[in-house]
């Protein structure tokens, strides 16, 4: 609301207190009179360039309760390493022939140690579906997909240190880092490279489409992302196309 503006009220020498007192009195009638004529002329003007037409800009509603409440999601992408790449002398390769080499196809996912990615594990649900994504490789995509078969719980490789995801400021009473199981369901039809699913994306940016806002490209460095079950659809729709 811009300032109001208070009309001035000139002082001229008074030669006696008579007139100083009749003066001060017609400058304060002058005054009121004055104030109420701004006001009047004003009235309606004062909102932040609002026309006197009544109109105003609507309040922002609020959720109920003040809290903006987490998208919950049910399905999934999770990135892993198919090639072989050591740290401290241990080879972190685990690609989706490794899942599907397991007792039961089914193995933990451990070693995130991302608190955002560490949180989406800890929304996962049993039975969800996930992506098993070929990710620091020639060619990364998409090789298959997996089931959550076991909800969050403490990821065991925080307090061993021989592990490289050893974190020496977690504690047991306290646990950092979470991990879920997961359990082998297929490959894809068709190994669904980045690239093409960038093309996708970009297209659906610009056009409308499933894909505009898929965490691989808004959320690049994840290694486990949250999906719509739109997106996962038709990603999954894919494997039946020829290549973009």
């Amino acid at each position: 609301m811009p300032p109001k503006t208070r009309a001035s009220v000139s002082k001229r020498p008074a030669s006696s207190g008579e007139r100083i007192k009749s003066q001060s009195k017609t400058s304060c009638l002058a005054w009121y009179f004055l104030r109420g004529f701004y006001i009047a002329a004003t009235a309606g003007k004062e909102d932040d360039g609002e026309a006197a037409s009544g109109k105003r800009k609507a309040a922002a509603p609020v959720a109920s309760g003040g809290k903006k409440e987490s998208p919950q999601y049910q399905r999934w992408l999770m990135k892993s390493e198919p090639e072989s790449r050591f740290e401290n002398g241990i080879d972190v390769k685990f690609g989706i022939e490794d899942l599907k080499a397991l007792p039961d196809q089914t193995g933990c996912w451990d070693g995130v140690r991302n608190y955002q990615a560490r949180n989406f594990m800890r929304q996962m649900k049993d039975g969800q579906l996930a992506f098993f994504y070929h990710s620091n490789c020639k060619e990364p995509g998409i090789a298959g997909i997996m089931t959550i078969v076991k909800e969050a719980y403490v990821d065991h490789t925080q307090f061993d240190k021989k592990d490289v995801h050893f974190d020496a400021s977690s504690k047991a009473d306290d646990p950092k880092w979470s991990m879920v199981d997961v359990q082998y369901q297929r490959t894809t039809k068709r190994f669904l490279p980045l690239s093409e699913l960038k093309k996708y994306h970009l297209q659906h940016r610009a056009k409308g489409g499933p894909l505009k806002e898929m965490s691989l490209f808004t959320r690049a460095r994840l290694s486990v992302q949250p999906l719509t079950v739109e997106e996962f659809d038709f990603v999954l729709s894919l494997e039946d196309e020829k290549p973009l």
